[in-house]
């Protein structure tokens, strides 16, 4: 996975935190969570505010 796949990160992370809020997550949270999903093998650098929010607002539509 890469920074660019939104909906297969927000996926994966209500997966593996089903008992999160996703509107209540911190973006460096978010960040690093992305970073410890299984198969994520990308820049950790490569990330910014406007894809952790599109992964924040996938997240929130996959709950």
């Amino acid at each position: 996975m890469k920074w660019t796949d939104i909906y297969e990160i927000a996926a994966a992370l209500a997966d593996a935190h089903p008992d999160v809020d996703p509107e209540q997550v911190r973006f460096t949270d978010l960040h690093n969570w992305v970073l410890e999903l299984p198969g994520f093998d990308d820049d950790p650098k490569r990330s910014g505010e406007k894809i952790l929010e599109a992964i924040q607002m996938a997240w929130i539509a996959e709950a």
